[in-house]
């Protein structure tokens, strides 16, 4: 495993790690540990900059989707300071993944999140 994808792989597993965190402290912490300070998040729903943004999207969605986590679908993918890994959110009691996409994101020097660009291809209707 080369240098490169060791930084993308951890730059996702500082993502997902965001992304699950559920007590409002510890999404605040891993979301300063991924992102840098001006990082940004686009979506088809949410299009936010900083940590505190970052941080209340997160929050809002565990709130519509509570005991969901993300989780990789498979493999992290990189060149340069951009990576692109696919997600589903899936549902810990039965094990359905309602909601699935991919993110692209772009990495600094030190491997931090500047930007991600998320597409979703999987959401239930009235979500």
């Amino acid at each position: 495993m080369s240098e490169n994808t060791n930084r993308y792989e951890h730059a996702a597993a500082r993502y997902f790690e965001a992304w699950n965190a559920t007590d409002p402290a510890a999404v605040e912490k891993a979301v300063a540990a991924a992102w840098t300070a001006d990082g940004t998040y686009t979506d088809p729903l949410a299009d936010v900059r900083g940590h505190e943004q970052i941080a209340a999207v997160i929050k809002a969605a565990h709130e519509q989707f509570p005991g969901f986590v993300f989780r990789p679908f498979g493999a992290v993918d990189g060149h340069h300071d951009t990576a692109r890994f696919a997600w589903e959110l899936v549902n810990e009691a039965d094990g359905s993944a309602p909601v699935a996409g991919f993110d692209v994101v772009t990495l600094d020097r030190e491997g931090r999140i500047q930007q991600v660009l998320g597409f979703i291809d999987r959401m239930p209707a009235g979500a």
